[in-house]
């Protein structure tokens, strides 16, 4: 996945003297992640992280620059992406077992290649038992394990997650933390990950892109050379923590830059 030179301006619904501006979202960003690879970007909130992972998944176009996967341009959502957003979005008429069997079906695949996809990838994500159970019936964690499964059973070639566990609790953030760094292990594949939270994307991620406060620019890139699976208490992992978090306040204040 690369991202070469992209830039994005939203137009600013207001009146008076900021009427017919638009707001400058990202300004020439630059990075990529490699096959197999695990890259967490990581910023405050309005840096442009989710119009970047949106670009990636073909539900924004960059005004300027492009964005390749497996070198070519997207230009539109393609099962070969697969998004994991923070709110599950799963079907709540459906039960686990159906949610997961969704995009296989939609996709034409036969019973027998869906029965076995499908019960595989309920297995993977520890929710043998389950099958049955309706999205009500079930904790944020295991929700998201069923977004996950669901997502995993198409093969994607790059996995796209949108601050899936912001939404949880510490404790059960931690513990599907730790279940995605398993799942990736077992199934390697392409990870592009937002978040906000510097311990959670030390914890994930092969290598951190570190973005500036709106309008969203790359700060640095931070590689993480720990071994897996890592402990937060580690001084390893502290000092990478705290180089993360030195550079991310080096970063230069939240300044709002428009486009006449």
């Amino acid at each position: 996945m690369e991202f070469d030179n992209v830039s994005k301006t939203y137009a600013l619904d207001s009146a008076g003297k900021d009427a017919g501006k638009r707001l400058v979202a990202l300004n020439d960003v630059s990075f990529s992640a490699r096959s197999e690879e695990f890259v967490c970007l990581l910023g405050p909130s309005g840096c442009g992280k989710s119009t970047l992972l949106k670009m990636a998944a073909g539900l924004e176009r960059a005004e300027l620059g492009n964005v390749t996967a497996n070198g070519q341009t997207v230009q539109s959502p393609d099962s070969s992406r697969g998004m994991v957003f923070q709110d599950y979005a799963l079907f709540p008429w459906l039960t686990v077992e159906q949610n997961v069997r969704f995009g296989l079906e939609l996709k034409g695949y036969s019973k027998s290649i869906v029965d076995e996809t499908a019960a595989r990838f309920i297995h993977l994500v520890g929710l043998t038992g389950f099958e049955n159970s309706f999205p009500k019936q079930l904790s944020g964690g295991m929700k998201q394990r069923v977004a996950f499964a669901r997502v995993l059973a198409m093969s994607p070639k790059i996995l796209l997650m949108d601050e899936p566990f912001g939404a949880l609790d510490s404790f059960t953030r931690m513990e599907m933390q730790a279940e995605l760094v398993n799942l990736w292990q077992q199934q390697p594949f392409t990870t592009l990950f937002v978040t906000h939270d510097i311990e959670e994307a030390v914890y994930l991620a092969d290598r951190i892109v570190v973005m500036t406060p709106r309008p969203g620019r790359v700060k640095t890139i931070v590689k993480v050379g720990l071994s897996r699976p890592r402990r937060r208490t580690d001084l390893g992992f502290a000092e990478i923590r705290n180089h993360v978090l030195n550079q991310y306040e080096k970063s230069s204040s939240c300044v709002l830059e428009y486009e006449i």
